[in-house]
C-alpha cells in the first residue's frame, strides 16, 4: 500500500461521489444538488427502483447507473467504483441518498485525506450519540467492536455507510456480498489489503427514511460473515 499524499492538497476536480439509492424520488434530487456543490463528479446508482429515483437524480444533475434489477447496496457501490476507476477519480466519496448524510461534510473527508490520515475514511457518529436512538447506538458499539477485532484496527462506527476511498485500494474492494453486508466486508477486505481506515466526525441524522434492512436476516448474514473471516 502506498502512502497517503498527505503533502499534496486534495484537487476536488479529482474527487467523485457515488450515491447508491432505491426508492429515494423524496430526497435525491435535494442530496444530488448539495453534493455538486460540494463535488463537480456526482453518479446515482440506481438499484432497481420502480419509482421516478433516476430521473430526478439526472435532472439534478448527476450522472446516473441503472440496475434493471435490484442487486443489493454492495453491488451498487461496486458499480459506482468501477466507474469512477475508469474515469479517473482519485478519490470516491460514498454517501447516501436519503438525506441520512449532509453532503456539506465531503469537506471533512477532503481535510481528512489531505492530512494522509488513511486511505479509507469513514465517518463516525459515535461523538455524539444524542440523537441515536438506544437500541441502534448499542448495536452499533456492539458491531464496531467486533468488526474492529477482525480488522485488527480501531473503527468507532462501522455501520456508518458515509466514506470516502482512495482509488488505489478500490480493486481490493470489488469483492465480497452483494447486499447491506457488503460495507462491513469492505472494512475487512481493505484492512487485509493492508489499508489504514481513518474515523471522520459526522453528524449524526435521522429523517423520514425507511431502513431497507431486515432486522433478523441482516443480523445472522453479519454473524455469518463475522465467521467467515474468523475462520480465515
Amino acid at each position: 500500500m502506498a502512502e497517503a499524499q498527505s503533502t499534496i492538497p486534495i484537487d476536488r476536480i479529482n474527487v467523485a461521489a457515488v450515491i447508491p439509492a432505491y426508492l429515494e424520488e423524496k430526497h435525491i434530487g435535494d442530496v444530488v444538488r448539495r453534493t455538486l456543490l460540494q463535488l463537480a463528479n456526482v453518479v446515482v446508482v440506481d438499484d432497481g427502483s420502480t419509482d421516478r429515483t433516476a430521473e430526478l437524480a439526472k435532472n439534478a444533475g448527476a450522472g446516473v447507473i441503472v440496475h434493471e434489477q435490484n442487486r443489493g447496496k454492495g453491488e451498487s457501490i461496486k458499480s459506482g467504483f468501477r466507474y469512477w476507476l475508469e474515469h479517473g477519480a482519485t478519490y470516491v466519496v460514498i454517501l447516501d441518498g436519503d438525506g441520512q448524510h449532509l453532503p456539506e461534510e465531503i469537506e471533512r473527508f477532503l481535510a481528512a485525506a489531505a492530512s494522509g490520515l488513511g486511505e479509507l475514511l469513514i465517518g463516525t457518529r459515535m461523538n455524539d450519540v444524542r440523537e441515536m436512538p438506544f437500541v441502534r447506538r448499542a448495536v452499533n458499539r456492539y458491531m464496531s467492536r467486533k468488526i474492529s477485532r477482525v480488522c485488527g484496527q480501531d473503527i468507532p462506527d462501522t455501520q456508518c455507510g458515509f466514506r470516502m476511498v482512495h482509488r488505489e485500494i478500490i480493486p481490493d474492494l470489488l469483492g465480497g456480498t452483494e447486499r447491506f453486508d457488503y460495507e462491513t466486508e469492505m472494512l475487512i477486505l481493505a484492512s487485509r489489503a493492508g489499508c489504514r481506515i481513518a474515523s471522520v466526525p459526522i453528524s449524526t441524522v435521522y429523517s423520514d427514511e425507511v431502513s431497507s434492512i431486515h432486522p433478523i436476516r441482516d443480523t445472522l448474514r453479519f454473524f455469518k460473515l463475522m465467521r467467515r473471516y474468523r475462520k480465515s
